[in-house]
């Protein structure tokens, strides 16, 4: 999964430094229900009467009506904008250095959204409180209930406020919190049967049907995902993490470091140093594209300019935390068939 940057970190903090999946929150819109020109809800899209939904955690959030105003992690705010719902103030990763959109946030306008905290450790209970919430909305990366990017030191004072759903993206494939977001979408006002929708989906289930065909014809092609640091190289496990253990499942031949090497950090990773950067054989990398990751053309060590698969071209971003839609997750397994069909076996 992510990776870590102190010593003996939290697995949050392991996490959150680098690596894996994560989930954006969203807070939508306070006032009356309405659709602006391009279709989209904020919040609630017109239900009326009472508004419950049972999340991962076994815990049902409940409302007097639909949610309007919904605060979300950034990717589950992306997803849900994707399914036609928009918020009003999101959580996580959103707005880089450069004032630029994260990957982390999807389609969405940022600048039409409240921050409430844009890094780990960050979360603005005054502007979460002035947004009046109805529900707060985030995924879980651990089967302790734990809501990601809400602060552990002030949990109980964010979490009195307002009913909270957590969707778990820990243990298990892709396809869960896919079902999963897409019943959140429907049950905050999404039409989940709209031609948009049900394209979506065909072509998700049309690229895991060709990546399944293209592994099991290039079953010699190894792959190997990693995420950077300044002071590491973080080769990450399939256990655990929902797109890699969806891939596994579909046949790619991924490399996998021992269940040993991935004791620091709970099991989602190895950690190498730049030295041993060459400890395993790989025909195809994937690299973490989250903001908190060096990326490859920004990689300066030696040790990596000589990896075989960086020489003959053959790395790709890996969507760490993917947007959890059809509509952003049927691009991702596209690719990593076309990077598999095309990979020449280097070793």
């Amino acid at each position: 999964m992510s990776q870590a940057r102190l010593p003996k970190p939290s697995r949050r903090g392991i996490l959150a430094a680098g690596g894996a999946l994560g989930l954006t929150a969203v807070l939508a819109a306070c006032g009356s229900e309405k659709k602006d020109g391009s279709g989209k809800t904020e919040g609630g899209a017109g239900k009326s009467g009472p508004w419950s939904f049972k999340d991962d955690r076994g815990k049902t959030a409940k409302k007097d009506a639909t949610p309007k105003n919904i605060v979300a992690f950034t990717g589950v705010a992306a997803a849900l904008f994707d399914y036609g719902i928009e918020v009003k103030g999101v959580f996580g990763p959103t707005k880089t250095g450069d004032g630029k959109p994260d990957v982390q946030a999807g389609d969405m306008d940022i600048s039409k959204l409240t921050i409430i905290g844009n890094e780990w450790g960050q979360f603005n209970i005054e502007k979460y409180a002035g947004l009046a919430p109805d529900v707060l909305i985030s995924t879980m990366f651990d089967d302790q209930g734990t809501l990601w990017y809400v602060p552990e030191e002030s949990k109980d004072k964010i979490l009195g406020l307002a009913p909270s759903v957590g969707i778990s993206v820990y243990d298990r494939q892709l396809t869960q919190p896919l079902q999963r977001i897409q019943a959140l979408a429907e049950s905050l006002g999404a039409d989940v049967r709209s031609d948009k929708v049900v394209k979506a989906k065909k072509r998700f289930e049309e690229a895991s049907e060709r990546l399944r065909k293209v592994a099991r014809a290039n079953k010699d092609i190894k792959v190997l995902v990693g995420s950077a640091s300044q002071e590491l190289f973080y080769v990450s496990g399939t256990n655990l993490s929902v797109d890699l253990e969806y891939f596994k499942a579909l046949g790619v031949n991924f490399v996998e470091p021992p269940e040993k090497a991935k004791k620091e950090s709970g099991g989602w990773f190895e950690n190498l140093s730049w030295e041993n950067v060459d400890k395993y054989d790989a025909d195809v990398i994937m690299m973490d594209n989250r903001t908190s990751a060096i990326q490859p053309a920004d990689i300066s060590k030696p040790t990596w300019k000589k990896l075989p698969a960086v020489k003959a071209g053959q790395v790709i971003p890996r969507i760490a935390e993917p947007i959890f839609s059809y509509d952003k997750c049927a691009p991702i397994l596209e690719d990593l068939a076309d990077a598999i069909e095309k990979a020449k076996k280097l070793k």
